[in-house]
């Protein structure tokens, strides 16, 4: 996919420079749309109806504590000593008094969590996004980005689990539950956005900035005025 995306990039325009594969993308796009619709969004509703709220809360610790190792060694690689030991300090206390992170002890406690992977950290060292890119299924991405999902999911611990059934059904409670947390947003987007492949993009890559840049990303050069002066 990444190769596919280097490639057409070459040779595809559009009216969006952050998006030379528009007409792919909106194809993946609107084939991820009918997955969710079809499939992912009901099961999803279906877990939030019959699971107790107190039980989903719990699900999702768990696998936030598991991803906050990886996220602890990105800070690391990008140089911030202080929330790399942050991210440790949260994995300890939430997998020993949390009981392997079901309950979210550290953030009680007032340590922060954070939103790190390997995108960030490549982008943090000056490596440019690249072409916006929907990914099969995943979603939004760019090729910078898509390319560090390839370290993430070889860094997920979930992933390093023997057996295929297990980690393949950890995958789906993730994933599920991840989605269910979603679903009021995306009614929102659902109704708020006249072209809804535009919204997700734009507000997508503009959230994607920030974390690259903790929060104070550089000013965006401005576009030329076209307009002659008088």
């Amino acid at each position: 996919m990444l190769l596919l995306a280097a490639t057409l990039a070459g040779c595809a325009t559009t009216g969006n420079p952050a998006d030379p594969l528009e007409p792919f993308n909106r194809a993946m796009f609107s084939f991820n749309d009918a997955v969710d619709g079809a499939v992912i969004k009901p099961v999803a509703k279906g877990y939030r109806a019959v699971v107790p709220g107190i039980v989903r809360t719990g699900v999702s610790n768990f696998f936030s504590n598991l991803e906050d190792v990886w996220i602890s060694v990105n800070n690391v690689l990008q140089g911030k000593f202080q929330e790399g030991f942050e991210d440790f300090g949260r994995v300890f206390i939430n997998s020993t008094f949390g009981v392997l992170g079901i309950f979210d002890f550290a953030s009680d406690m007032g340590i922060q969590k954070h939103n790190e992977d390997f995108g960030q950290t490549l982008g943090r060292w000056g490596v440019g996004s690249g072409a916006y890119l929907v990914l099969p299924i995943l979603g939004p991405s760019t090729v910078r980005d898509g390319f560090g999902l390839l370290f993430d999911t070889q860094a997920d611990l979930v992933f390093q689990i023997d057996g295929v059934r297990v980690h393949n059904s950890l995958y789906g409670t993730r994933a599920i539950g991840n989605r269910a947390n979603l679903l009021d947003a995306t009614s929102v987007i659902e109704q708020a956005a006249l072209d809804k492949y535009s919204f997700v993009r734009g507000a997508w890559l503009q959230r994607r900035r920030n974390l690259v840049h903790d929060g104070d990303p550089p000013r965006e050069p401005e576009e030329p005025d076209d307009e002659p002066t008088q």
